[in-house]
């Protein structure tokens, strides 16, 4: 059945695909309007009159998986962004038509459904607090002293070495005055989200490594961020943190369907959010998006949190968002359970291509990282993973 191209180019009868598909040096089945045999500079030819045809000749030939919205292993990333970024208005209109599996609910309300504890009153005045940009260190630090736990755990990351301070910190007052308002209050935002999330027993799913990857990427996104000009990386760090949020919860509401994705997440490599896209038309990030909002989140993380996953789509467009984008990078970074890293190749280009001349080796940057690590990783009780970030690019053997 013929579809309508809604970039305006009509109907997509088969004898005008052949025709245009010949015209552009594609061998044609005639009558059936498949391809047979194109190679990319026609088909992209192709794709900018008719963006639609696109869709159905690599759908045809079982090169993109449009529901999921992934391209097949044998495009490299770069002539897959190439592809992605010509059909875009209709790789959306047809991804927004296509039937998904129910999950029995909308989005929305199976989150509202999922019973998620309300963030603890500590969270709730620092968020309020930050509001106002005229609120001194002081009033930063009664909420925090009020809570003896998240206190404790506020004084022992300004003591870390990460910070290197000569003497020992015992004031929040004072760490605080040393540190900044943002920093401490991101830390003790995640701390909180941290002790809330459910631990579902859900196939390879471990909430600790979650939050491994958590920490690493947030360091990289903040990292990466400063190096983008981006004025307030240490909101970088924190929305990164936090862009993953909504995985347990979905497992625990979800567990047959999430045993099913993350098995296939790590055996073959494939993102998460296109399984999920695949599955049931939205993804953990817009998940995650929706969980910033029900706890009153600043909506600069909520947008940060569900866009993380177009990075794609936003390099394309020409996005100048840098936080998102660098939150977007942290995104493809190896995972403490991948013995492969995937998705090296992605960051590669879309790193080089966002930074440029500013862009700091990779090797050296994950060499950081893996050092801020491991100074960190202590005082939130996070174990050490198997390899390092630097091992996933052979600058290190892999440790044991």
């Amino acid at each position: 059945m013929a579809r309508a191209c809604p970039a305006g180019g009509g109907e997509l009868m088969p004898q005008t695909l052949c025709e245009r598909g010949l015209a552009a040096n594609v061998t044609a089945q005639q009558g059936g309007g498949l391809v047979q045999k194109a190679n990319l500079l026609a088909l992209l030819a192709l794709s900018f009159r008719h963006p639609l045809a696109i869709c159905h000749i690599a759908q045809e030939r079982e090169w993109f998986d449009l529901r999921g919205g992934r391209f097949r292993p044998t495009f490299s990333h770069a002539a897959s962004q190439m592809i992605r970024a010509a059909a875009s208005p209709a790789l959306n209109f047809w991804s927004s038509t296509m039937p998904t599996p129910a999950t029995g609910k909308p989005l929305k309300d199976l989150l509202a459904g999922a019973q998620l504890p309300a963030l603890p009153q500590s969270a709730i005045r620092l968020l309020e607090l930050s509001q106002d940009p005229n609120k001194s260190p002081s009033e930063f630090a009664t909420p925090i002293e009020a809570d003896p736990g998240l206190a404790g755990q506020v004084l022992r990351f300004v003591n870390s070495s990460y910070f290197g301070f000569a003497r020992e910190i015992s004031s929040v007052k004072l760490a605080i005055q040393l540190v900044g308002i943002r920093t401490v209050k991101n830390f003790a935002l995640w701390s909180a989200v941290f002790s809330l999330m459910p631990n579902p027993k859900c196939g390879p799913f471990d909430l600790r490594n979650l939050w491994v990857d958590s920490l690493r990427r947030g360091l990289f996104a903040r990292t990466v961020g400063k190096s983008l000009g981006v004025q307030e990386a240490e909101d970088l760090f924190a929305a990164a943190l936090l862009q993953d949020m909504a995985i347990p919860v979905l497992a625990k509401e979800l567990p047959d369907a999430y045993v099913k994705l993350l098995t296939e997440r790590h055996a073959q490599g494939t993102r998460l959010s296109d399984l999920e896209r695949a599955a049931f038309g939205w993804d953990h990030a817009q998940a995650g998006g929706v969980i910033c909002r029900m706890w009153s989140l600043p909506e600069s993380f909520a947008k940060i949190v569900e866009q993380h996953a177009k990075l794609d789509e936003l390099i394309a467009a020409g996005s100048k968002e840098y936080g998102i984008l660098a939150v977007g990078l942290s995104a493809l970074t190896p995972g403490v359970l991948d013995t492969e890293w995937h998705d090296c190749e992605h960051l590669t280009t879309a790193y080089q291509q966002l930074a440029g001349a500013k862009a700091i080796p990779l090797a050296e940057l994950f060499a950081q990282i893996d050092t801020e690590f491991a100074d960190i990783a202590p005082i939130l009780k996070l174990p050490m993973p198997s390899r390092t970030l630097a091992s996933y690019l052979n600058t290190e053997p892999a440790k044991a």
